[in-house]
């Protein structure tokens, strides 16, 4: 698996929702059993998904003795596509194209570089290289979601990007149900949806509400997920986070972005005490979440009944490093 981003820790946490085992072995790849190509569409943070033929140093000599010794079992045109991940090795990537697709040649492929039926991948990165058949490639439309296109628009609104990675580590995916009680413009809804996955947006603010609705309409209705099937529905609620209108274990996960530096617009909470119970709702309508915050919320999470699995600070920009808590429940 080839990751995007410089968080490999936080990539491959996302990438377990399409695989298993994923295992990081060079800056920017990662081996992993039991691919799903479907889910791997829908990743914010992994790039590409390759049956992997083999592992060799960073030269383009050992990467077509990885071709020359593999078991190919394919039909049809190729191409071979070689790539520096992140700068990180000092290889030819015109060298190693030229080795490997050499070596099919003589296996008996012809080679089309512009329409293959199969692309063979030749990974650096530092001193590994990976070999394999491309599987499956994520979809990265995430620049026609800007939430500045978007018809309803509040400043601090999240990158669609982040938005996706939250929602598919939250859960998001077929057949399964996301929350986000405090909702704001939905764009984790949106991007939740569009991996298949039906959601309920929740926000104190009718104003909200009614901007999310937009917003999902226009991004959901009628829209696919990136492995064909048809987006999620929605619904949503104006409501408090910390008293939901949901029975106990009403969906399948829940992910939010609790408010940054400020007061809650709900005057009879303080932001603190909005947060934590916001959590304990959180934890008694759905058995996993993601919180995100300019903070730690470590101990509010804990004293709500979650586990803390993991937790990232993934920096936006100068003035805000977002703080990302992964949550089971205890």
């Amino acid at each position: 698996m080839e990751f995007a981003g410089e968080e490999d820790a936080f990539a491959a946490l996302e990438a377990g929702v399409a695989a298993a085992g994923v295992e990081r072995v060079a800056p920017g790849l990662a081996v992993a059993d039991a691919v799903d190509a479907g889910r791997v569409r829908g990743l914010a943070y992994t790039r590409s998904a390759l049956d992997l033929l083999g592992r060799a140093d960073a030269d383009p000599r050992s990467a077509r003795a990885v071709v020359e010794a593999a078991s190919l079992a394919r039909e049809g045109t190729v191409a071979v596509r070689a790539r520096v991940v992140r700068d990180s090795a000092d290889v030819s990537t015109g060298e190693a194209e030229r080795e490997c697709g050499s070596a099919l040649v003589e296996r008996g492929f012809a080679v089309d570089l512009d329409d293959p039926d199969h692309t063979l991948r030749v990974l650096f990165a530092g001193d590994t290289c990976l070999v394999g058949w491309v599987v499956a490639e994520s979809v990265r439309d995430f620049a026609t979601r800007r939430p500045t296109d978007r018809p309803f628009f509040q400043p601090g609104s999240m990158a669609p990007m982040d938005a996706r990675a939250y929602a598919n580590v939250a859960g998001a995916g077929p057949g399964r149900t996301l929350l986000d009680p405090m909702c704001g413009t939905g764009g984790v809804l949106i991007e939740a949806g569009l991996v298949g996955s039906d959601v309920v947006g929740n926000d104190a603010q009718a104003k909200m509400v009614r901007g999310a609705r937009e917003n999902l309409a226009r991004y959901l209705d009628g829209a696919t997920t990136p492995a064909g099937d048809p987006a999620g529905g929605y619904a949503l609620l104006r409501g408090d986070a910390t008293d939901l209108a949901l029975r106990d274990d009403a969906v399948d996960g829940v992910v939010f972005d609790a408010p940054y530096g400020r007061q809650s617009k709900i005057a009879r909470h303080s932001l603190t005490d909005l947060v934590s119970e916001a959590l304990a709702e959180a934890a008694r309508v759905a058995p996993r979440g993601v919180l995100i915050a300019d903070r730690s919320w470590r101990e509010a999470a804990l004293a709500a009944g979650w586990r803390v699995t993991d937790t990232f600070e993934r920096r936006v920009h100068r003035s805000l490093v977002r703080h990302v808590h992964v949550l089971a429940r205890e």
